[in-house]
This record gives structure tokens, sequence and C-alpha cells, in this order.
């Protein structure tokens, strides 16, 4: 069920006019939902032991902004191997799945023609088409699964809303820690942040 709840909230972000998210669990003074806690940094050494300090502290649902690559981040932050491999292999073996049952359903049983004197089900002039459909399903997964994976495309992101993000593409980094992490409570993480040095700590209000 609760699988389902996240699917459904993440689905939302995208159809605000179809699907509506959980009640939040923290609001501002305002009644907004609050997106979660952000933390300034201004130095690469600190963002980077900061990061290593909240994967340590066990959050899942954060991200770190930085306006350039940092070498080994993702290990700092605890990221586990991407899915889209294995959703591209699905893709492909989907796509050949389909090459082969359209075409050996086609000339087995729906049309069958004798070409050149070869067997109905043939499959040697199937591999071209299974080939190309299995190229093209895993080219579509890889981009599709790409952009979904990463929330994109979003037109909007409640970070915006915060004035001092704006310096994320220049020279500073940040950290946030979202609401809808199930760890996450506002006091606990308001002193972790402090004490892996975070400046301008602010709770940020979901655009909602």
């Amino acid at each position: 069920m609760s699988m389902l709840n996240n699917i459904t909230n993440y689905a939302a972000d995208y159809f605000p006019m179809l699907l509506r998210k959980d009640n939040p669990k923290f609001v501002t003074e305002t009644g907004k939902p609050v997106y979660g806690i952000v933390a300034e940094f201004d130095e690469t050494p600190k963002v980077f032991k900061a990061a290593q300090k909240v994967r340590d502290a066990g959050y899942s649902k954060w991200d770190l902004h930085s306006p350039f690559p940092i070498h080994d981040i993702e290990k700092a932050m605890g990221f586990k191997p991407t899915k889209l491999p294995l959703m591209a292999g699905g893709a492909a073996i989907v796509g050949v799945t389909i090459a082969v049952l359209l075409q050996w359903g086609t000339s087995a049983y729906l049309y069958p023609t004798v070409v050149q004197g070869k067997p109905f089900e043939a499959w040697q002039p199937f591999v071209p088409i299974m080939f190309e459909l299995g190229v093209l399903l895993t080219a579509f997964m890889c981009l599709f699964g790409m952009l979904a994976l990463n929330g994109l495309p979003r037109w909007h992101h409640p970070l915006f809303t915060h004035d001092r993000f704006a310096r994320v593409s220049n020279d500073r980094f940040f950290i946030v820690i979202e609401a809808c992490d199930p760890s996450f409570e506002p006091t606990k993480v308001k002193k972790l942040l402090e004490e892996a040095g975070g400046q301008h700590i602010t709770l940020v209000a979901d655009s909602d």
C-alpha cells in the first residue's frame, strides 16, 4: 500500500489536475505543505562531509545540489546502482518477443505463404525485425526511463521559491532533506544540518 501511495504522490507532481497527494505530515504556519529543509554550504569539502553525515544518519529522501560535478559524491550520498540497465534490458526482451510473435504468427498462422520453399516458421528471416524492434524499445526506455527516474520534465520545483537557491548555479552548494522521508522531523533535521556545517538553514514550503 505504501508503494502505491508513493507512486501516486510521485505522479501527482506531473498531473496535479488528476491526482492529489496524501495529506502532508508537516505544514507551515500558513498551512502550506512542507517540502523539506535546505542548508547552504560554501565549500566543496564541507558539503562532501555533510553528505556523508546525512547518509550515515539514515535519510533516504534527500538531495545535494552543486554548480559543478563533485568527484565521488555518489559514494558520499550512498547512491545505489541505477535500475535503468535492467529496465533497458527488459524493454529489449519485450521488443524481440513482440517481433517474433508478430512475424511468426503472421507467416505461420494468419497468412501462411510459401516464400522460396522455406518453412512457414523459419526464424532466420525474422532476425532483422527482431534486432530493429529490440533496439527501438530499448532506446525509448533509456530516454523516458531516465527522465522518469530523474523526475523530469518538471517545470517548477519548490526549491525555486528559496531565494538563496539561485546561487546554486554560481558558487554555493545545497543539501535538502525532504519531508516525505520516513525519518524526517524538523528539529532533528535542523540540528543535523547545523552540526554538518550548514548555513542559512531554511524550511521550504511545497508549491501546492
